[in-house]
């Protein structure tokens, strides 16, 4: 029963008798926890299940769940092979309980696991508790019979497991096995705790509290179980060897390699056989859960355990690729109880072969660097931190590879000065990743890229593909299928949709697979090289790994073509005529029109527009190809090129050139030469015509330009050749006499405005609606008084009504009240000068603006003026007057 075999079909058996479903192990990629680069634990699967947004048909599960620790803080890839128990890749068999058993039976099942079906010895076990989980204690003396200096209490987080900062989390119980005095180290919680007499072989997790705040925790209303049990530990304990490295799984691919180097497994040369042997499950299983190597993401750490092992086969002497002829000896250990490697076995094969074949010209390379850069160290220095991330970053020569090369020399490498760097980098990608700001919408993204890798842009010669879905993305979420209906986000190996950038929008078109279709009404760039469609599946269910035919809205796509070649000709169109200091300051290209901003520090005249748009016109007549190559950025640059703004450049780039110069200093010469990725005409007739529409101010210095092109500028044309036939149709003269006979009805229009104003006013000093509509005055707290209710009179002219109120009274208070059509108020309050000692025409407006509902007003003692809203109490504005001045 000792074998690894039987040691987990039993642990699944004897679980299964007691109530629990056997679960199949998940994959190494998870699907419910984007967090992860892979799974590293066996409640992963779980994850949703915990925190009660997913249910299962059963309470009780127990699993033998795959998992990969080689990336972030379950980084240990520089310790496998040289240590007893680190690994990249190895089994958690965990029994689980959602909201069923607890604690007591918990650590019953346990306890009779180990040590009446593993049979392992009573006296050679130990447990840990949490300090204050006096229940788990008390159930351990109660079961298993243990006395107290054989519970460990520990105040640490080592006994307290949490799933984040908020969430479901509980205490730990630990069980240790004792190797024996003949193993140096001290129990848990121990100052020697480090060593390795006492290894823990199992975890039991108490989920019973949920972690509301930072400072705030419940308990779970229905608290469960989570368990964790390494194989490769409890295998070496229950076969009587201290090193994992010894059990009988290792020991048949160790074979497999001494076999295959003629190299034997002792001495230095040992460690070498740990790492391939422990490297060759790692990247065998991510290879069949679809992961391949890759220069990012989860390909990357693949392509590092891969390479690492390659280099371990080049120490031993191999001269050829080495990996791949170790595949048969894995599926044989492994393939029953993970058929995923025999279903997977030729593609593992192949691509270790293929990468091990490339790494060997990698690593003759960055072994030749190194050894100019380690050159004059000797035993007890550093290799400095940023040469070591060179070679990684630079020459694609992994820093384990590099501490592997220079240990045997008693080299270091200057860890923190790597980290620096490697921060240094990765916030400089992340700053790079295209995204809409909202973290908790795009960290996915991040997540699509680590899985599906980079999409190959095809677009610039053709409009129609095939390709596979790489990736599904559904409500922020990645999914492996989508229904009709559904509003789904796809990411495909290859694509001719151009994505949204540089000012160009994304291409929209259609995706169809054997049984369904979908609608792309949009396509993003998301980070580096990651395009994704954005639409509705329309028919059937789309599935990942489904194979599809991609197809660009061609229509959409030629109007999105001239506009951004038309673009480009108003650029260089504005700097012949405005002058070399025009820069871009951004822009949009649509199929509808297309803007363009730029640097200018006043209005383009009438006369420049139409010279800018004259010029344009002339290279699109010329009907000259468009050429587009790819160029080293700094030759471009050298030739002229111009950089688009907000476009970011790599080593190498595409430079687009159109048309001929016919004057100044370029004569001759081509015309327009801008870097740009987006899509283009193939020649400029193809734009049909160029028609700026508008251009004003956006900003201090920046100006904007709209222009139409083809069709759209035919259509804007005729629109404004029908509307000028039809004012000349209206005004009754011919086409050409518009302009003259609209300024001779102006002028019109404008004389009887003021006649109409003047005999206003002249009505609103004679009567009205005031208090004194038999157009004389009234005495109010012994004074003149003049007040009147207005309609039809402007707020700007009330004054120059209330200087000629004053003027009638000789002595008094005017005031007028004008109303509007939408039913505000306007009120002026005129006090002659012998009596502003008296009365305040500042506090008399107020006091009418307040009856109108508005708040406040001013002007002088003389003359001042408010508003209000409610045009309907004007006649309460005059009496309010009234009351404030008999106050």
């Amino acid at each position: 029963m000792s074998g690894v075999n039987d040691i987990r079909s039993t642990f699944l058996d004897y679980f299964q008798k007691n109530g629990h479903e056997i679960v199949a192990s998940g994959p190494l990629v998870p699907r419910n926890d984007p967090t992860l680069m892979f799974t590293n634990a066996g409640m992963v699967q779980f994850k949703n299940v915990f925190t009660g947004l997913e249910t299962r048909p059963y309470d009780r599960a127990v699993t033998a769940q795959k998992c990969v620790r080689a990336g972030g803080k379950h980084n240990d890839l520089d310790n496998v092979g040289y240590t007893a128990r680190h690994h990249t890749f190895f089994e958690m068999m965990g029994n689980f309980s959602f909201g069923d058993y607890f604690k007591e039976r918990a650590i019953e099942l346990a306890w009779n696991l180990v040590t009446r079906e593993f049979g392992l010895d009573p006296k050679r076990l130990l447990v840990t508790v949490y300090h204050t989980d006096d229940d788990a204690a008390g159930y351990w003396k109660k079961i298993a019979g243990l006395s107290d200096d054989r519970i460990i209490r520990i105040p640490t987080s080592d006994n307290f497991w949490a799933m984040g900062d908020t969430g479901p989390c509980g205490p730990c119980s630990e069980i240790f096995y004792d190797h024996g005095e003949g193993i140096p180290g001290g129990p848990p919680g121990s100052p020697d705790e480090d060593g390795d007499r006492f290894i823990e072989i199992w975890n039991l997790v108490f989920m019973q509290f949920e972690q509301l705040t930072l400072d705030e925790r419940v308990d779970l209303p229905r608290p469960s179980i989570d368990t964790g049990m390494g194989l490769e530990r409890v295998a070496a304990v229950l076969q009587g060897v201290h090193n994992n490295y010894d059990i009988d799984l290792f020991q048949a691919l160790i074979r497999a390699s001494v076999e295959a180097t003629g190299v034997k497994a002792e001495g230095a040369q040992r460690a070498s056989h740990n790492v391939i042997a422990d490297h060759l499950r790692a990247s065998s299983f991510l290879i069949a859960d679809g992961v391949l190597p890759s220069n990012e993401g989860r390909g990357y750490v693949l392509r590092r355990i891969m390479r690492r092992a390659m280099r371990h086969a080049q120490l031993l002497g191999a001269e050829q690729p080495l990996m791949w002829r170790l595949v048969p000896a894995l599926v044989r250990e492994m393939g029953q109880a993970y058929p995923e490697l025999v279903r997977g076995e030729a593609l593992i094969t192949e691509t270790l072969k293929l990468e091990e074949t490339r790494f060997r010209k990698t690593l003759a390379r960055g072994l030749t660097l190194l050894s100019d850069a380690t050159g004059d160290m000797g035993e007890g220095d550093r290799l400095d931190g940023e040469t070591a991330f060179k070679l990684y970053d630079t020459y694609g020569f992994p820093l384990d590879l590099t501490q592997d090369a220079l240990r045997q020399r008693g080299i270091a490498v200057d860890l923190e000065g790597f980290d620096t760097a490697m921060q240094r980098q990765k916030a400089e990608a992340r700053a790079n990743w295209a995204g809409s700001g909202e973290a908790a919408t795009e960290t996915v993204w991040f997540s699509v890229k680590d899985k599906a890798g980079s999409s190959d842009f095809l677009g610039y010669e053709t409009e129609e593909a095939e390709g596979v879905v790489t990736a599904l993305v559904r409500d922020g979420g990645l999914v492996e299928t989508a229904g009709e209906g559904e509003a789904i986000a796809i990411v495909t190996n290859q694509t001719p949709f151009y994505g949204e950038s540089g000012g160009q929008v994304g291409d929209t078109g259609t995706i169809e697979g054997e049984d369904f279709a979908i609608g792309v009404s949009d396509t993003q760039k998301k980070g580096d090289g990651l395009l994704v469609h954005f639409g509705t599946v329309t028919k059937g269910t789309v599935a990942t790994g489904a194979a599809v035919a991609l197809r660009v809205d061609h229509a959409r796509r030629t109007r999105i073509r001239a506009n951004h070649s038309a673009t480009h000709l108003l650029h260089e169109a504005l700097r012949e005529v405005l002058g070399t200091h025009v820069a871009q300051k951004g822009s949009l290209v649509a199929p509808e029109r297309l803007r363009f901003d730029f640097s200018h520090p006043k209005p383009i005249s009438d006369e420049e527009l139409a010279r800018i748009e004259d010029i344009a016109n002339e290279i699109v007549l010329q009907n000259a190809p468009v050429a587009t190559r790819l160029m080293a950025v700094d030759d471009a640059i050298e030739a002229g090129a111009m950089a688009l703004f907000g476009e970011k450049y790599g080593d190498e780039v595409r430079v687009v050139s159109m048309g001929t110069a016919t004057g100044g200093e370029k004569n001759g010469k081509t015309y327009s030469l801008e870097l740009c990725g987006g899509t283009h005409v193939r020649a400029t007739g193809d734009i049909g015509l160029v028609r700026v529409v508008s251009e004003g101010a956006v900003a201090s210095g920046v100006r904007r330009l709209e222009a139409l092109t083809g069709r759209a500028a035919r259509q804007h044309l005729d629109q404004q050749e029908r509307l000028l036939k039809q004012s000349a149709s209206a005004l009754k003269v011919a086409a050409a006499d518009v302009p003259g006979r609209l300024e001779t009805l102006m002028e019109e229009r404008r004389r009887f405005e003021r006649e109409l104003a003047d005999a206003r006013r002249k009505l609103a000093l004679g009567g009205g609606n005031g208090a004194a509509a038999d157009g004389g005055a009234e005495t109010v707290a012994g004074v003149n008084f003049l007040g009147r209710v207005v309609a039809g009179i402007a707020p700007k002219d009330l004054k120059a009504l209330a200087d000629e109120g004053k003027a009638s009274l000789g002595s008094g208070v005017a005031v007028f009240v004008g109303t509007s059509e939408e039913g505000k108020a306007s009120v002026v309050v005129g006090v002659t000068a012998d009596l502003t000692g008296r009365f305040s025409a500042v506090d008399l407006v107020r006091a009418a603006s307040a009856a109108i509902g508005g708040q406040g007003g001013g002007g002088r003692p003389d003359m001042a003026q408010a508003g209000g809203p409610d045009g309907a109490k004007a006649d309460a504005a005059v009496a309010a007057v009234r009351v404030a001045m008999e106050g």
